[in-house]
């Protein structure tokens, strides 16, 4: 039985390449006129998809046009986002070849039509074809071509953050082009020279551009504590990357590593409830994760009891010590005002998606009554988004032990006027703004104690249509926990200890102690007396670009400000008010208490947020239960 043929030319693209594309159909079967073809690009429409070209005969770039044996070109009506369709106005006989064409009108290949700029093997292009006119759609014939990365334009060093001495490590060399895609599209001959300080003068890397575009490199050790960045050298264009910075250490810390990831959020490219599988190896492989949570909605309409089932399987297929760890979660948004959105993660897989519909899950507090903090963290998210505010009056201490500071969506750390660098807003005044009711540094005040982490982009639930929108939008934010090993149970109690923090998506180190306390800890003035009188911060910073400024933030002020205007910088700094004048009070039974944060700005804007460190002015409280105790005595008396 004699078939159609389907082929391109090119039948290759580099991502992002402007070219003329051409789809050669040749039928098996006379197609009477009349007879529709549609066309469907299956594209999205994103900026990072396959560029939707237009109708209009007077266009000169970037058109869609069919020409048939003949010669005689056919205008397309567009019918969907990406789909076209053509109507013969003859018969197309048995053997016969049309050709669709996307591009220039004339051979201008610079001003045609712009390939998709992430790779992918057989893209693929349907063709419909109704024969008789009516919208009766078979399956489709099907082009493909692969897209492969364009030309070399960064090295991307991925490494440790924080190493041991002498300790050794890993070290994964990413050859991409503009878009981050692998590539080995460089000139011949191409050397790449690697480097780092206190190297031994023995040694003498040089490495070519591999077809895999990526070159995994072992066992490299630093044998003197201190701040390191790998630098490679494109020994063709003289060009130099750097790692981001690796802390060397031997102090008590040097058996914990830094490990980055999102719990919050989804790939631009990938959706996390249809396209599971290949999100997660997306963001494992290509972003190189250390670990990721699924944030669905819990709503039916978001996420379906199947998907939920796909997701389910997939977070435990794709676990897997020391390489990818992966948490169950999803998004449950309670009353305006007061729960606000919260995402629920799971510490163990296979968990069903608590749906609020259902009674039991109708609250917070039903489904705090329900689990144990071992499995389960309820992190609050944009919380001073107005209209989806959480309040933080019910605030739970057992199971929210962190809170989202930021998103790409903004941060909730204070109001603008406050201090807040990238602030919930828009240029329309109708969509969402800041609201003070749920400021995080309100909450600090008031006695709720977390730790920080970020979350990326999200555009599902009640995020819908903001990516789209005047709604300002930011970087995808990263988290960085701080444990003894990637593991999912290791991750998950730290961040129960809250030993983490946030960025907004450059993978700065930073330290923050108080009395050798790391951030998180609680301290209290019982177990160190000194602490009324004295409070010595440390604490070291090593960014990307240097660092614009340095605030260490006291109950919600701004206590001490630092410019270096360098890429590493080391503290010490004396808090010698006495704890009895600065104090908060607690609303509740607990002491007065004091808290410290740090937050750091690198000139190129990237923002850094520590967990904060607590003081509780424990000696005072039990002075005034002695009292009450001597007044009952005397009343009694």
């Amino acid at each position: 039985m004699r078939r159609s043929i389907c082929y391109c030319e090119p039948n290759l693209a580099f991502a992002g390449q402007v070219s003329n594309w051409k789809f050669f159909y040749t039928t098996a079967v006379t197609l009477p006129k009349g007879t529709i073809l549609k066309f469907n690009l299956l594209s999205q429409g994103r900026v990072s998809d396959w560029q939707i070209p237009e109708v209009s005969a007077q266009e000169k770039k970037n058109r869609i046009w069919l020409q048939t044996p003949e010669g005689k070109s056919i205008s397309a009506k567009k019918t969907d986002l990406s789909s076209f369709e053509f109507s013969l106005n003859s018969d197309l006989k048995t053997g016969e070849t049309v050709v669709i064409i996307m591009g220039a009108n004339e051979d201008h290949s610079k001003e045609g039509n712009r390939a998709q700029t992430f790779l992918q093997r057989k893209r693929a292009f349907h063709l419909y074809i109704d024969p008789k006119g009516k919208n009766d759609w078979k399956e489709p014939e099907i082009f493909t071509l692969d897209v492969k990365g364009s030309a070399l334009e960064n090295i991307r060093i991925i490494a440790p953050s924080l190493v041991s001495k002498n300790k050794r490590f890993d070290v994964i060399i990413r050859f991409e082009d503009c878009y981050g895609n692998l590539t080995h599209q460089a000139p011949e001959g191409t050397l790449i020279e690697l480097s780092y300080k206190n190297l031994r003068e023995n040694l003498n890397w040089k490495l070519f551009v591999p077809e895999t575009g990526f070159i995994n490199i072992p066992n490299l050790y630093f044998g003197e504590a201190g701040i390191y960045r790998i630098e490679l050298r494109n020994l063709t264009t003289k060009e130099i990357f750097y790692s981001s910075p690796i802390k060397c250490s031997i102090d008590s810390d040097a058996d914990k590593s830094i490990f980055w990831g999102q719990l919050h959020g989804e790939s631009e490219r990938f959706d996390a409830g249809d396209n599971i599988e290949t999100c997660l190896r997306y963001l494992r492989d290509e972003k190189n994760f250390h670990f990721f949570a699924t944030s669905s909605f819990e709503s039916t309409e978001e996420t379906s009891n199947d998907t939920w089932k796909v997701i389910s399987s997939q977070i435990a297929e794709f676990n897997e010590d020391l390489r990818f760890s992966t948490f169950l979660g999803f998004q449950w948004v309670g009353k305006p005002l007061e729960e606000g959105i919260h995402q629920l993660i799971y510490s163990k897989d296979n968990k069903p998606i608590l749906r609020k519909k259902d009674a039991k899950n109708s609250s917070l507090k039903k489904i705090y009554r329900a689990h144990s903090p071992k499995e389960i963290l309820s992190i609050a998210s944009f919380s001073m988004a107005k209209g989806m505010e959480t309040n933080f009056k019910e605030f739970d201490p057992d199971f929210e032990r962190v809170v989202e500071i930021y998103n790409c969506w903004g941060s909730s750390e204070c109001l603008e006027k406050e201090g807040n660098l990238r602030s919930i807003t828009a240029k329309n005044a109708k969509e969402i703004v800041e609201s003070e009711k749920g400021s995080i540094r309100q909450a600090l005040n008031h006695n709720c104690r977390f730790g920080f982490v970020a979350g990326g982009l999200d555009d599902r639930g009640v995020y819908n249509g903001l990516y789209e929108g005047p709604q300002a939008q930011y970087s995808a934010g990263l988290t960085a926990i701080i444990a003894p090993e990637q593991t999912r149970e290791s991750l998950f109690q730290a961040l129960y200890q809250r030993s983490c923090y946030a960025t907004t998506g450059d993978r700065i180190v930073l330290g923050f102690f108080i009395a050798g306390a790391c951030m998180g800890s609680e301290l209290n003035t019982k177990l160190k007396p000194g602490l009324i009188f004295n409070r010595h911060i440390t604490g070291f910073i090593a960014t990307t670009e240097n660092i614009k400024e340095i605030v260490i933030v006291r109950n919600g002020a701004v206590f001490k400000t630092i410019n270096p205007n360098q890429t590493e910088y080391e503290f010490a700094i004396d808090d010698a008010e006495s704890i009895t004048k600065i104090s908060l009070q607690s609303p509740d039974e607990r002491p007065p208490f004091i808290y410290y944060y740090l937050r750091v700005t690198q000139e190129n804007g990237h923002i850094a947020w520590s967990s904060p460190i607590w003081v509780d002015h424990t000696e005072l409280l039990i002075h005034k239960a002695s009292s009450k105790k001597v007044k009952k005595k005397e009343d009694a008396g």
